[in-house]
């Protein structure tokens, strides 16, 4: 029986994907777009299905048949211009026409993420744990956030009393070798910045783990952990300018470490379509910390070295040109 993956294409659903196929499961690799399906070309054990979120035979479809779902599918919030429609609706209609379908389910890991649980105002270097929640969070002030925590919680609601196995992952920003360009974007923006942005960094500070721990993660959360767990995945914090160091460090080539003055980033943000001045006041300078507990032992993760995410990110990236 196969294991339905939505969002198969994105960054974390394709490394699924293939962590599935690589330990014999056979795969239903749902996707909106088709033509991704040749991220996963030559393997006999994935099949590549059509579905949207908001296409609820489509879903019925893709699950029909399927005891085990891995839910990966999410929209990107980089870019987004319609915040509501582009950020917030896929993760909380999505998961409901996704749960209108699910009857004969009996095992769903759902892609929830650290923005879930890190609420929108904090105090600088505050540490959060798997018992905190974005509750803060509006359409205005927190978009991502607010899909993140209210497509997680629609999720528990549906599982609630019914007897399925339910576990959330929570990565940080996720970084690793990607298999197909439109992985450009999203979280691997911020190392794209220093393959091709420009000899400056900001002063962002950016929590991270390797897409290979958070893959096995779903993989393993299918048997592993506790019944309704929900499990931070999460490697290392590092401001852009420390980024920049080990990148260059690490490879031998030279890479941004400069840090961009306050008042000119914020002078940046009024010309770059993907920022803003409002979000940079609520991220220069600050950071905030993640404690994952035993999340790494308790799924059997490989627990990749920074050194080893930030060199095969880099080769990745590189790689395109």
């Amino acid at each position: 029986m196969a294991v339905l993956v939505t969002g198969a294409s994105g960054f974390i659903g394709s490394h699924v994907v293939l962590e599935l196929s690589r330990r014999g499961y056979s795969v239903r690799a749902g996707m909106r777009d088709l033509g991704y399906s040749s991220i996963f070309a030559g393997f006999e054990n994935i099949e590549c299905v059509k579905m949207d979120l908001f296409d609820v035979e489509s879903l019925r479809e893709a699950v029909r048949g399927c005891e085990d779902i891995i839910h990966c599918a999410a929209a990107l919030y980089v870019g987004a211009k319609d915040v509501k429609s582009e950020v917030v609706d896929p993760s909380v209609i999505g998961v409901e026409n996704l749960c209108s379908v699910m009857d004969d389910v009996k095992r769903i890991i759902h892609t929830s993420s650290v923005a879930a649980i890190r609420s929108t105002k904090y105090e600088n270097g505050q540490i959060f744990t798997n018992q905190d929640w974005c509750d803060d969070a509006t359409i205005t002030s927190n978009p991502y956030g607010l899909a993140k925590a209210e497509g997680e919680r629609l999720m528990r609601s549906w599982a609630e009393n019914r007897p399925i196995r339910l576990v959330t992952i929570h990565p940080s920003v996720v970084f690793g070798p990607i298999l197909h360009t439109r992985h450009l974007e999203g979280s691997m923006s911020y190392l794209k910045h220093f393959a091709t942005g420009p000899p400056f960094v900001l002063d962002i500070h950016v929590n991270f783990v390797d897409v290979r721990d958070v893959a096995c993660a779903h993989v393993n959360a299918l048997e592993q952990g506790d019944d309704r767990s929900r499990h931070i995945i999460h490697k290392e914090g590092m401001w852009m300018k420390e980024v920049g160091g080990a990148l260059t460090s690490l490879t031998g080539r030279k890479y941004a470490t400069k840090r961009l003055p306050r008042y000119l980033a914020y002078l940046l943000a009024v010309f770059h379509p993907k920022l803003s001045i409002k979000r940079l006041r609520g991220t220069l300078g600050t950071h905030v910390k993640y404690d994952v507990g035993d999340s790494f032992s308790i799924l059997s993760l490989p627990n990749y070295e920074t050194a080893k995410t930030l060199t095969d990110s880099i080769s990745s990236l590189l790689a395109q040109d």
